[in-house]
């Protein structure tokens, strides 16, 4: 039972290989689900795992197994949507619920003085990659697996509220700043997940089980990415013009962008308090974008998960750069509007580098239904003040070298997760 355990999967009826994944507003990675495990009968295990604690675990996980089961087959539909049960509550919720109920007993074979954290073999896969799936006698890589999925649960439930709903006439209705305002509050959440797995439940593993056992999607980098990304998201769909949405934006950076699009609709946000989201929103994609850049990723989800954060750390700066230049424009110097012109300039560079990262994102496969970025509002702007500053933009004046771009401003990312504690473990 001491060694790491990877078998070819056999159910692939939850494998998701669609050749479209509809349409989206959050990008979820690889859902992983845990698998039956024969170490857990419901009769006592060797090494002195009680038979009543053995019973409850079995018990608890075998309805996890089901649950995430029917979820991950319910989320291949290119059109899915949370949808509500008998009792008022959502799938996703019932199954995170099932994973809050489970984790106390879990916690039970890792509490102080324990033996018990190495005597259980447990088993996960990736549904959406054919990747071998992941089996270690940890029950701190269990602990850790969960988190995870409820990170992703949330993520999806996200989604759920920000992708536009099709009307009967066939449009798609305006996403309402009530379910923009509850997304926030659940990539929080997400986030705050992430921040408990890489913070207390990583190290709890040994160095040779992370770097031997542990899958990519398990991996600190990547963490760290979906966490910055659910960060970022959040203040995206506060700050966007309307001309300049997508229907298709990510997690992980998804808090803020969906802060940015809240500013965009309210008549009270300041150009200052958009370039402040922008800015953090740069900073959590950049974090994002490191944290992912140097992980030995597969093709696949793996590889679509690295373009989407390379597409969206780009596009965070145009939008940046975007309002530091009307900022800058409002100075009455020669030198701001100099600087301005600059700052737009580079808005419409990097406007150009997210079209090609885009389009590097949208044709890795599986193929997202889409909106792409509309880039009117920003090359619409930048051209008016051109026109307006033309003295400063003819040949003799133009700014071609990066090092004459004026800096963004360095805010420090105002959103924190939301703070999650492991549950107290339940007593033998």
């Amino acid at each position: 039972m001491g060694c790491f355990n990877s078998k070819p999967n056999d159910a692939g009826a939850i494998r998701r290989r669609p050749g479209s994944i509809g349409e989206v507003a959050v990008f979820v990675p690889g859902l992983r689900v845990p698998e039956s495990s024969e170490e857990l009968p419901l009769q006592p295990l060797g090494d002195g795992l009680p038979r009543r604690l053995t019973e409850r675990l079995a018990a608890l996980r075998n309805r996890i197994i089901v649950m995430a089961a029917h979820e991950a087959l319910y989320m291949t539909k290119p059109t899915w949507r949370i949808t509500i049960t008998q009792h008022g509550g959502s799938k996703s919720a019932d199954l995170l619920q099932a994973l809050e109920d489970y984790l106390p007993t879990l916690l039970g074979l890792v509490k102080d003085g324990s033996e018990l954290e190495d005597k259980v073999q447990f088993a996960w896969m990736n549904q959406e990659d054919d990747a071998e799936d992941t089996s270690m006698p940890s029950a701190w890589y269990e602990v850790l697996s969960v988190l995870h999925l409820m990170a992703l649960l949330r993520l999806s439930q996200a989604n759920s509220l920000l992708v536009p709903k099709t009307s009967i006439e066939g449009y798609h209705a305006k996403v309402s700043e009530e379910n923009k305002r509850a997304s926030v509050e659940i990539f929080l959440k997400a986030a705050g997940y992430l921040e408990c797995a890489i913070q207390h439940v990583l190290p709890k593993i040994s160095p040779e089980k992370r770097w031997k056992g542990l899958p990519v999607d398990l991996a600190e980098g990547i963490l760290k990415a979906i966490c910055m990304q659910a960060l970022g998201q959040n203040m995206w769909n506060c700050i966007l013009p309307d001309k300049m949405s997508m229907s298709y934006g990510l997690v992980y950076c998804q808090a803020i962008d969906v802060q940015l699009g809240l500013a965009i609709d309210s008549p009270k946000a300041t150009l200052a308090v958009k370039r402040r989201l922008a800015c953090e929103m740069v900073k959590c994609w950049h974090q994002a974008h490191e944290s992912i850049s140097d992980l030995p990723l597969l093709d696949g989800w793996a590889e679509k998960h690295r373009l989407f954060v390379t597409w969206k750390h780009i596009e965070a700066k145009a939008a940046a750069y975007y309002y530091h230049g009307l900022i800058l424009d409002e100075g009455n110097s020669e030198k701001s509007h100099r600087t301005a012109v600059a700052a737009l300039q580079s808005a419409e560079e990097f406007l150009k580098e997210s079209k090609a990262a885009c389009e590097a994102f949208h044709a890795a496969s599986p193929k997202p239904a889409v909106v792409g970025i509309d880039e009117e509002k920003i090359h619409k702007e930048s051209s008016c003040k051109v026109r307006i500053n033309k003295d400063l933009y003819n040949k003799d004046n133009i700014i071609h070298d990066h090092d004459s771009v004026p800096p963004l401003p360095d805010f420090a990312v105002a959103l924190k997760p939301d703070e999650y504690r492991l549950p107290l473990p339940l007593t033998h």
